[in-house]
């Protein structure tokens, strides 16, 4: 995998929003932290419009991300927030200049798009908090300004009583994934990533039970589940049932899913739609060591 160079003071960052719309009050904060941290910030040009839910029509964020891919002087790209609507500009993007000159794209949520778009051109990407959350957690926001800079990432992962730990070990291999929704929305698209011989990370919001349960068979009969070395499962957030109780938890539902393979499988991972939304590089090689406590290294 291909990464692109981490950031120095003076660099640029450039703010977009792909999906749902933003206003100049939710980004503050995150511009004058971005200035604390030494970056210039520089605004996609139509980030303030608004086409109903979404930050401008579907041009108008397309064009606002090829800018910012396309502007030499911009060193990483973060999106403003996620929502809904990076599916539908993907494929007006042309990533050429990008793949020439990667730089860091940064975002989780509906920023999977994006993330899995470009896991198939080799080039890592950031999986992370966005400025419409910075104020939530500032440890989890200092752990972009680390990455971004390529300061050391480590991470203790608490104990949960359904990891699957196996044996005492170490995993090596890239992280790959993010929102279930998406990976889900993604299968057999051009945008679709290769999971074999990697160690997957998923997270949620807001689903039905039996949605977590309907799209994790959906990855699992796609063959996206057979050849992991670990999955790792972030924060399973706000879960919905119906009247009629599924009878498992969002976690049970995975669990129960892969238990015929035999990889670990580690639930509670900081990451996700939590305030404590540790960034991860995707694409990038990781050591996953699965003893009395488990530790996610770079």
């Amino acid at each position: 995998m291909q990464q692109p160079p981490f950031l120095k003071k003076g660099d640029k960052i450039g703010i977009i929003s792909p999906a749902r719309k933003v206003s100049k009050e939710d980004v503050q904060p995150a511009v004058e932290l971005f200035n604390n941290w030494g970056l210039g910030v520089v605004f996609g040009k139509n980030l303030f419009h608004q086409d109903n839910q979404f930050s401008g029509t579907d041009a108008e964020r397309a064009e606002d991300l090829q800018t910012m891919l396309d502007d030499a002087s911009v060193k990483a790209i973060i999106s403003a927030r996620g929502g809904y609507g990076t599916l539908r500009i993907i494929d007006r993007i042309d990533f050429s200049k990008f793949k020439k000159h990667p730089k860091w794209i940064v975002g989780y949520s509906d920023i999977t798009v994006l993330h899995s778009h470009i896991h198939t051109f080799g080039i890592e990407t950031l999986h992370a908090t966005m400025p419409i959350n910075f104020i939530k957690h500032a440890e989890a926001t200092d752990t972009i300004r680390k990455a971004l800079f390529g300061e050391k990432l480590a991470y203790k992962i608490e104990s949960h009583p359904l990891n699957k730990i196996l044996f005492p070990a170490t995993i090596q291999g890239d992280v790959v994934g993010g929102n279930l929704s998406l990976l889900y929305a993604l299968t057999g698209s051009f945008s679709d990533i290769n999971t074999n011989g990697k160690i997957l990370f998923i997270e949620d919001l807001d689903e039905y039970l039996y949605h977590i349960d309907r799209m994790m068979l959906s990855l699992k009969r796609s063959g996206k589940l057979a050849h992991l070395k670990a999955l790792i499962v972030g924060g399973m957030t706000d879960m919905k049932d119906n009247t009629i109780p599924f009878g498992k938890t969002a976690e049970e539902i995975i669990l129960d899913t892969v238990k015929e393979y035999n990889y670990p499988v580690v639930f509670g991972f900081p990451a996700g739609h939590i305030d404590k939304n540790f960034a991860i590089y995707f694409g990038k090689r990781v050591r996953l060591t699965l003893r009395d406590k488990v530790i996610l290294s770079y």
